[in-house]
């Protein structure tokens, strides 16, 4: 719970944005139905995200000190995780890629670090890699959280990863590293990782040219055959050489479809929504 206990510090310091006045209307905190009242100013889901989002890097890739950072359009740093919306209405979603396909370097969004940026994850004071390229954009779905204290009894009890949800764009173009896509969800695969649920969301960025032909798991497979089970053997594998055992999936080990999906997001959102509330002092914002 350690690392949890960082999170929330996070979410803290990233949401006093709020009480500060400088989270704009494009970067509206906003999940389902709920509204956000910062300083008697509502902010609504109504306000989608405008992509005029600034990426400011700092350092040099692949050293311990790079860092991806986002601004918004007056150059104030924000939090991708947190004051990016997840919805854009209709079936849509904000994805921000962390490791752009065909590459290894192993990036990741640091959860426990002010405005979130994305760095390279490190082992032992060492940057980290995967044994062999990912072959498709990965990254992230933002206001998710796959809550460490929540139970789920459809995965084996499993608890969750303690990170936003992970999402697998499985389109032709290479994203770049904090590139913000927006994706339909088509599938979901349940893994499980040294016992934590990290869900994995199959999703096609609206850009592709195959966008309009897949909308749920049967089309994944008629129009890119093979890549679900590519996608899990990937993920079920990528540790093993380095001497560690396979991972393993939930539900059958098999994808489950788009409306599963769309579930995982909803219940993690909603956790994220908590995680939120709990991390600000009471009377600097409020859900209604």
């Amino acid at each position: 719970m350690a690392a949890a206990s960082r999170v929330i510090a996070t979410v803290a310091s990233t949401t006093s944005l709020l009480s500060r006045g400088s989270l704009r209307r494009s970067q509206t905190l906003c999940f389902n139905s709920s509204r956000l009242v910062a300083k008697k100013r509502l902010f609504t889901c109504t306000a989608l995200y405008k992509p005029d989002v600034q990426i400011k890097e700092e350092g040099l890739p692949e050293t311990l000190d790079y860092r991806v950072f986002f601004a918004d359009n007056s150059g104030k740093k924000i939090s991708p995780w947190h004051d990016i919306p997840l919805q854009l209405g209709d079936g849509v979603f904000n994805f921000i890629v962390e490791i752009p396909k065909e590459s290894s370097a192993k990036m990741e969004v640091a959860t426990d670090e002010p405005f979130t940026p994305i760095k390279q994850d490190t082992k032992k004071g060492k940057l980290r890699y995967y044994p062999y390229n990912i072959n498709w954009n990965y990254g992230l779905l933002p206001q998710t959280w796959e809550d460490p204290s929540l139970a789920n009894s459809e995965v084996d009890g499993a608890l969750g990863d303690n990170d936003p949800v992970d999402v697998v764009e499985i389109g032709e173009r290479r994203g770049k590293v904090g590139q913000i896509l927006r994706v339909k969800p088509l599938a979901a695969l349940a893994m499980i990782d040294e016992g934590e649920l990290d869900w994995k969301i199959v999703a096609i960025s609206l850009d592709d040219p195959k966008a309009s032909l897949v909308n749920d798991i049967d089309d994944v497979e008629k129009h890119f055959p093979g890549t679900l089970t590519a996608i899990r053997d990937w993920f079920r594998d990528y540790k093993i050489p380095d001497g560690k055992p396979a991972n393993k999936f939930g539900l059958g080990n098999k994808a489950a479809n788009k409306d599963y999906a769309l579930k995982v997001i909803t219940e993690t959102n909603e956790s994220w929504a908590r995680l939120v509330k709990r991390s600000i002092p009471a009377g600097e914002l409020s859900l209604v």
